[in-house]
């Protein structure tokens, strides 16, 4: 596997190697063994992954922007293995010098809509390889905020943790925050939320229990 830094350090987008031929296709969707000897160096710390989760959802279909509070913080490993979603961290972490700031990651399936899709983006986006943007898998790490939108008739949406779901560390920031400067790449009208999230603070009201110079891990 290929792994790509982004702009905030920690963000990292993963690229899995791919077998073909006339059967099909196959890959490892995760390997401890290899994510401990390519992203471990990175972080400068291990990650112990501890829970599987599967979603799925319609197109317009946004969920986030979600973390869960201290002690019970999560690192996520995501990818869409149907359809395609926009995938979201943002740090919300005080005193960090990207505070605010987003990483945003087409996650697309190898299914037909998907590719479809990562066609389109390429050519809006100037990129010349679409396979490149097919499969891709995105590591979003403890202490950001993580949110995705749908942009396929329907996504199945499948991401590891390294901490088990605690309801009552429930934290989030509202999906539609326009300070976050986020292009979700569907119409706002068109945008199917819970009412949960609706009822998220925006970012300079919500309640961080994140500081960069918190031991996170």
């Amino acid at each position: 596997m290929e792994v790509i830094q982004t702009n905030i350090p920690g963000v990292l987008i993963i690229e899995p190697r791919v077998f073909k031929d006339s059967r099909g296709y196959f890959f490892e969707s995760f390997s401890q063994r290899e994510f401990d000897n390519k992203v471990t160096p990175i972080l400068g710390h291990s990650i112990n992954f501890v829970q599987d989760n599967e979603s799925m959802s319609s197109y317009g279909v946004m969920r986030g922007l979600h973390y869960q509070r201290m002690p019970y913080t999560q690192s996520k490993l995501v990818r869409c293995a149907k359809g395609a979603v926009l995938d979201v961290a943002v740090d919300i972490r005080k005193g960090s010098p990207t505070f605010g700031q987003h990483v945003s990651c087409l996650l697309t399936g190898r299914d037909e809509e998907g590719m479809k899709i990562a066609e389109q983006f390429a050519t809006e986006s100037k990129i010349s390889n679409q396979q490149s943007l097919i499969g891709l898998q995105f590591f979003v790490p403890r202490g950001f905020a993580h949110g995705f939108a749908v942009l396929s008739e329907t996504a199945i949406f499948q991401y590891k943790c390294d901490n088990f779901y605690h309801p009552e560390a429930d934290g989030g920031i509202n999906i539609k925050d326009e300070s976050l400067g986020i292009d979700w790449r569907i119409p706002v009208e068109k945008a199917i939320l819970s009412e949960k999230d609706l009822n998220h603070a925006c970012l300079k009201d919500a309640v961080l229990d994140f500081d960069i110079n918190d031991k996170l891990y």
